[in-house]
């Protein structure tokens, strides 16, 4: 129970149920990571691409270090918040950074929100039931900010479901009570969105327009089982001045003469990319020919290799 573990992931569905034999959390809107401390060492932070992340989010690792025991590995979300409601945009001015004054120079407050133990105090937690796993969770931490402790509802899935949307949150996640924690995609774990987005891989981008700096653009796509890099559309909207600069700065360097997709791109001012660069685009829908429509960007996605992202489905 050393070091990095691959987390458990939910799969997106379409059903709104209540059950009994589930527990139901609030989906956040930020990045998950795993929390490690071994023997007393300084606690360590994994994004779930096996990223360390310590050096960004040093508040949440002395946060830790205070506040947890000597030995333990924790699932979680770190997140930011703008007002109410958790924000993956506002998180972004956080992801690259490190160092206390250009932290701190953001104003961003980040919370790191723990929902699973995996082990404590040199015990292997992930063949116990979930409700087992979060008892003992909520005792193994003194919760505080900014480490909290999500909390979740028995049986009413349905109704809580309505609430969430309600409230404007990203949805919630409907989890199997007496199931082990099984690294990779699991069925044990579904996801209720309220809203549609997803990760895609950026393979290029159009000229700017007008004054418009940077780039006008990002064409994205996603991956098939085969490996194939299928085109999805473009995404014109939801970027600052900044992030149109950063954005095109990082594109300059994955430059390529050809396309990296499988499918034909019909677009005059395209310019090409390695597929390296990973993105979360929110939308209304997919059309019949398998374009995003109204897509707007979220925000980058360091915590996912380009090769994982692949269409997500019911």
């Amino acid at each position: 129970m050393s070091g990095f573990r691959e987390p458990m992931l939910a799969t997106l569905t379409e059903r709104r149920f209540s059950n009994a034999a589930w527990i139901f959390e609030r989906k956040f809107d930020g990045m998950r990571a795993l929390a490690v401390r071994e023997g007393g060492a300084a606690p360590q932070l994994w994004s779930r691409n096996e990223k360390r992340l310590d050096k960004r989010f040093p508040e949440l690792v002395d946060a830790l270090a205070e506040l947890g025991g000597p030995e333990f590995t924790a699932d979680g979300e770190i997140v930011a918040f703008d007002g109410r409601q958790t924000s993956f945009a506002r998180l972004q001015a956080r992801i690259h950074l490190t160092g206390a004054t250009r932290i701190a120079a953001t104003g961003v407050e980040v919370y790191y929100y723990l929902f699973d133990l995996l082990s404590f105090e040199g015990e292997d937690l992930t063949r116990r039931p979930l409700r087992e796993r979060k008892r003992i969770l909520k005792g193994a931490f003194h919760f505080q900010d900014p480490l909290r402790y999500s909390v979740h509802r028995n049986s009413d899935g349905a109704a809580y479901y309505e609430d969430a949307c309600g409230r404007g949150w990203e949805g919630l996640i409907a989890k199997r009570a007496d199931s082990r924690y099984r690294s990779g995609r699991s069925t044990d774990w579904l996801k209720f969105k309220c809203v549609r987005d997803q990760e895609f891989v950026v393979g290029g981008f159009t000229d700017p327009q007008g004054s418009r700096s940077g780039f006008g653009a990002l064409l994205v796509g996603y991956h098939e089982s085969q490996g194939l890099l299928r085109y999805a559309g473009k995404v014109g909207t939801g970027y600052d001045d900044r992030t149109l600069r950063a954005l095109r700065a990082r594109m300059d360097d994955l430059s390529r003469d050809a396309s990296p997709f499988a499918d034909q791109v019909r677009e005059k001012s395209a310019h090409w990319i390695e597929p390296e660069l990973v993105v979360q685009v929110g939308f209304t829908e997919w059309t019949g020919d398998g374009m995003l429509r109204h897509p707007r960007y979220q925000g980058e996605r360091t915590d996912k290799a380009p090769e994982d992202v692949v269409r997500e489905t019911a």
